[in-house]
């Protein structure tokens, strides 16, 4: 099984979209910009092409491909203008195309078109050109793009009793804030910002002990007209050497939903106010996802802008406290940011920045493995792993730490010190969520993370040929999985313990193992029932884990319910309690300094988009992918999944005697579909588009193979 990790990089992909232009022949393929039609600072020599094949009724299989590329001020107009011909290449490669022209220049911008062939069909039509320029130094790094601005309209406006204006914006955002008026005199205002309000106004009382964000500002205006930018003051807490510095051309930014203004007697013939928000290039309509649970829908929405609202860094940072990028934080955003938005770029960027920038904790060391995995697997693209792969290797398995039989020993947080060490095992953050699990030297959490980095590192050895290293991991992964269970698993209890010397099984110890593949067969329903009756025993990070190993232990229904459930200890109290992006924590009195602006909680993105509609990649660049919707009680859901090949919708009905599922499945890519019968039905009969198809029933899971690009509908009547 190739990669199935997540992984943080940060790749600059020229990207183009092929679609039919008049008349339905091969000629006719015909690229259209995905990404826009320029391109900038790329500092990688040979940068990567990518482009997404149509869904047609031929199956949209590319047989052959060129791709041409020129100096911008040139042209395509003659054979002398181009730097690069790729002629026609027979091959069904459409991502992570590496340029081999002539050396390209710094600054220099240059354009590229592509033009592809299906099944054994004539190449098609040139796709229209994109622009890329090059930086002013060029060197073997992942590139990206420049985070943007966009201007936000109030979505209401309240004249409070006091006087004040209250301005809504209706979702917090990162940025500053302008103000285009006409003063009666000069004077000063007084502005206030908060993540935080109500229709009676922003509250500073709400701000003295809450780590929400409010700031007070004091704003000196002329009489007459004029346009004033807003920026918070200096906040000590994230603008220390370590915080990801802003652009100086967007001054100090802060997050804010609710402004209010003090006018101190000061008459504004003219005030129109804007939110000018900073993020990473976004597509909004990328992504999409209804289901029959209104509350779902909603933590749904709640993930996604949360990873447009917190990528204002152009790199993942844990929220606005520190602005610093962390790996575990880092590993969940990435997760989530492929599932709403086909971009690849700003993880790669993490993912690198954190080689060299480690922090301290022995899990987030081994999420960069992690990291690393999972951009191959979503790109295709081997250009990071072959960069960083001898630095993994000496850095970031801890085989440093491996005892004879190849368990890892551990270095158990010291639960007083104000600073742990340079490394210390940490099983959850904050360690109020780690359900009395009791440190040992051998450390379960710790070593499950093990088990899968060696998977990791076979998978990507495999990737770069190395083939003595891939069969090396890959037979101390197997042995590793047998001492791990001999050692770590209670037979009597059905457990797994903490670790070895003691007897005490805590909610960490089974949901980890369970989550990455350790669990056998027989004893999968053990453990799945323990996970399922703590709920929520854990921290917002160790919940992506939950839903992964509910999900990999068939109990999708337990998954929704978590989802879904109430009370403070709960996604939905994120909701709740009026925020618009993840937060950090369940609940300020879970973790009194949390940030209300933090990507790791935004998990049930990534677990709706993986596994309830069940769109993930079985090869690198999802040459091979897998469609597997567990919708569980939902009476419907529906979405739309990005990936490099394009992007997957999912419909999926469930009646009382029958299942409809609808896929539109993009070009280029070989689909396998998985379908779940309810525990006491049968097939009995299966048809896709009206027809008898072939399938395959193993434990209540049907099997589709052969499906090609295009739209489907399989309905299967259940007896």
């Amino acid at each position: 099984m190739k990669l199935l990790q997540n992984t943080t990089v940060f790749l600059l992909w020229m990207i183009a979209s092929i679609s039919w232009a008049g008349t339905p022949a091969p000629s006719a393929l015909r690229c259209e910009l995905l990404l826009g039609d320029s391109l900038y600072e790329i500092v990688d020599p040979t940068p990567n092409f990518a482009w997404v094949v149509p869904v047609i009724e031929l199956g949209g299989r590319q047989t052959s491909y060129q791709i041409q590329v020129s100096r911008a001020k040139d042209g395509f107009h003659s054979v002398n203008s181009l730097v690069w011909d790729s002629g026609s290449v027979n091959s069904s490669m459409s991502v992570a195309v590496e340029y081999a022209g002539e050396e390209l220049q710094t600054k220099e911008t240059y354009e590229w078109r592509v033009r592809v062939g299906v099944e054994h069909g004539e190449l098609g039509a040139w796709s229209g050109p994109q622009r890329f320029t090059m930086a002013a130094e060029i060197r073997d790094a992942p590139s990206g793009h420049q985070t943007v601005t966009n201007i936000i309209e109030p979505v209401g406006v309240t004249e409070l009793e006091s006087g004040r204006l209250l301005y809504d914006f209706g979702e917090v955002a990162f940025g500053y804030l302008e103000l285009d008026l006409v003063a009666s005199t000069e004077g000063e205002l007084n502005v206030h910002l908060g993540e935080r309000g109500s229709e009676t106004g922003i509250v500073s009382e709400l701000f003295k002990h809450s780590n929400v964000r409010y700031y007070s500002v004091p704003l000196a205006v002329s009489s007459g007209n004029g346009v004033y930018s807003v920026h918070p003051p200096k906040d000590e807490r994230n603008t220390r050497p370590a915080a990801i510095a802003i652009p100086g051309r967007f001054g100090r930014i802060a997050p804010f939903r609710y402004v209010e203004i003090e006018r101190n007697g000061i008459e504004l013939s003219k005030l129109v106010v804007k939110q000018v928000a900073i993020h990473y290039p976004w597509n909004e309509y990328a992504s999409s996802f209804e289901s029959s649970d209104a509350d779902l829908n909603a933590l749904w929405e709640l993930c996604k802008y949360s990873m447009k609202a917190t990528s204002f860094a152009g790199v993942y940072v844990d929220g606005d406290r520190e602005r610093i990028p962390y790996e575990a934080d880092s590993y969940i955003n990435m997760l989530s940011h492929y599932a709403v938005d086909s971009e690849y770029s700003i993880g790669r960027r993490t993912h690198e920045y954190l080689m060299d920038f480690a922090t301290w904790p022995t899990e987030w060391k081994q999420h960069s493995v992690m990291m690393a995995g999972m951009d191959f697997m979503y790109t295709g693209d081997n250009s990071s792993i072959r960069r960083i792969y001898e630095r993994l290797k000496k850095e970031k398995t801890l085989e440093e730490r491996a005892r004879e039989d190849g368990l890892l020993v551990g270095f158990p947080y010291e639960e007083h010190s104000d600073r742990p060490g340079d490394s210390a095992d940490i099983v959850d953050w904050p360690p109020g969520e780690r359900d009395g699990y009791v440190f040992q030297e051998v450390n379960t959490v710790v070593n499950a993370f093990h088990y899968l980095n060696l998977r990791q590192m076979a998978e990507m050895a495999n990737a770069l040929g190395k083939a003595d290293d891939a069969a090396d991991y890959a037979n101390r992964a197997n042995r590793f999985y047998k001492t791990f269970n001999e050692h770590l698993f209670d037979e009597e209890t059905g457990l797994y313990v903490d670790g070895i010397g003691t007897d005490h099984s805590a909610f960490h110890a089974n949901l980890f193992p369970l989550a990455f593949g350790l669990v056998a067969d027989e004893f999968i329903e053990s453990v799945t029932d323990f996970i399922v009756s703590k709920d929520l025993a854990c921290s917002v990070y160790a919940a992506q884990y939950l839903l992964e190993a509910l999900y990999q232990g068939g109990r999708e229904d337990a998954a929704l319910r978590l989802m879904t459930m109430k009370g403070k200890r709960s996604w939905q109290n994120m909701l709740d309690v009026g925020s618009t992006i993840t937060l950090e924590a369940w609940d300020d009195s879970f973790k009194p300094n949390q940030d209300w602006n933090h990507a790791w909680g935004a998990a049930p993105g990534n677990a709706i988009a993986r596994f309830l509609l069940g769109v993930r990649p079985l090869e690198p660049g999802f040459s091979k992918m897998l469609i597997a919707p567990r919708p569980g009680s939902l009476t419907f859901a529906k979405g739309r999944v990005p990936t490099i090949r394009g992007p997957v919708d999912v419909s999926i009905e469930n009646r009382n005697e029958s299942i409809s599922a609808e896929l539109r499945i993009p070009g280029n890519t070989e689909p396998t579909v998985s379908l779940k019968l309810p525990a006491d039905k049968r097939i009995g009969s299966l048809a896709v588009n009206g027809e008898e198809y072939p399938y395959s029933v193993d434990s209540q899971i049907v099997t589709l193979e052969g499906l090609t690009s295009g739209e489907f509908k399989i309905e299967l009547s259940l007896r």
